[in-house]
């Protein structure tokens, strides 16, 4: 399989990520292994997760979604095979959150203790923190670089503005900077990072890891109806594209599914893959058949006019 620079970090990626959000939720530690061995079966290796998953679960802390990781690690011995992206920042069910030094330090410890690993591949800033100055959040980044925990570094959920302001204080002191953009890009999401976000990734090179690449599954075709919402615990999450222009989009994926053999998840990922921004779209799986259909997306080759009437079904 042919892998996409990450940046200018030195990583190479396949061109799909699998999103670790419900390891330790949905997915137990059994059924989490089989869906990690399939994926770098296949010859996949980029695995995003982040400290605060599955913080949203009752009774959960954070760090569940790492753990599972590390002990996948633990008991398969795959490090090498794997690219693990992580993220710190969001509010953790002890309530510590945020980019200052201080917890940068003690949560990337607790990350690298978790995922049984002595460095972490891509560490990401999960959402901007306003309140730190961007010299210090780089700094401990930068620090992390230098002390061999983390490999590269990554902004998720940042406006265009406050990404070319970090991407200028790494200039502005040596030290390294956000290789990776992780922003919210699917069908039916597309005007800012369309507008704010791809003009900058694309002029500085910067990898681009879209999350909700499927719109919490609305993209996959399950929900077509009122009636469809209660058919998984995200179904409420999916109610707001329920209108005429999630309609016309569903239309317009089965159309591209019935053209190529494909489901309309595997068109919604090859729509991304093919968006000259971004690297790898990242996409979850509960159970072994949703993780097949997920990596078939790579297997489908959009052409121009596929690609011309799922911008025009989208679009607006």
């Amino acid at each position: 399989m042919q892998k996409r620079k990450l940046g200018r970090s030195g990583l190479e990626v396949a061109p799909l990520a699998l999103g670790g959000n419900v390891f330790g939720w949905t997915a137990d530690d059994a059924t989490s292994f089989a869906i990690l061995d399939a994926f770098v079966a296949r010859g996949f290796n980029l695995v995003d997760t982040a400290d605060m998953y599955s913080t949203w679960v009752p009774g959960h802390l954070g760090g569940d979604s790492e753990a599972v990781i590390g002990r996948w690690i633990a008991k398969r011995g795959r490090r090498d095979d794997v690219v693990i992206a992580t993220k710190v920042g969001m509010q953790m069910g002890d309530g510590s959150k945020g980019l200052s030094k201080a917890h940068i330090v003690r949560s990337v410890e607790a990350s690298l203790t978790r995922l049984n690993t002595d460095y972490i591949d891509l560490y990401q800033s999960h959402v901007d923190d306003a309140e730190i100055p961007l010299d210090e959040t780089l700094e401990a980044h930068a620090q992390l670089v230098r002390d061999g925990k983390v490999r590269a570094i990554g902004a998720s959920n940042h406006t265009g503005d406050r990404l070319l302001q970090a991407l200028a204080v790494s200039r502005e002191h040596g030290i390294p900077r956000y290789e990776t953009l992780q922003p919210l890009y699917n069908m039916l999401e597309r005007s800012d990072f369309e507008t704010n976000l791809a003009p900058v990734c694309l002029a500085e090179g910067l990898g681009v890891l879209p999350y909700f690449s499927l719109a919490s599954g609305f993209l996959t075709g399950k929900y077509r109806s009122e009636a469809d919402l209660g058919k998984s615990p995200r179904g409420a999450w999916v109610a707001k594209y329920l209108d005429a222009r999630g309609h016309r989009v569903l239309a317009a994926l089965d159309a591209a599914a019935a053209k190529h053999s494909a489901t309309p998840s595997q068109i919604a990922l090859a729509w991304l893959m093919a968006k000259p921004a971004v690297t790898a779209p990242i996409a979850s799986a509960s159970t072994l058949p949703q993780l097949e259909e997920i990596m078939g997306a790579v297997n489908v080759a959009l052409d121009a006019g596929d690609l011309a009437a799922l911008d025009g079904a989208s679009g607006g």
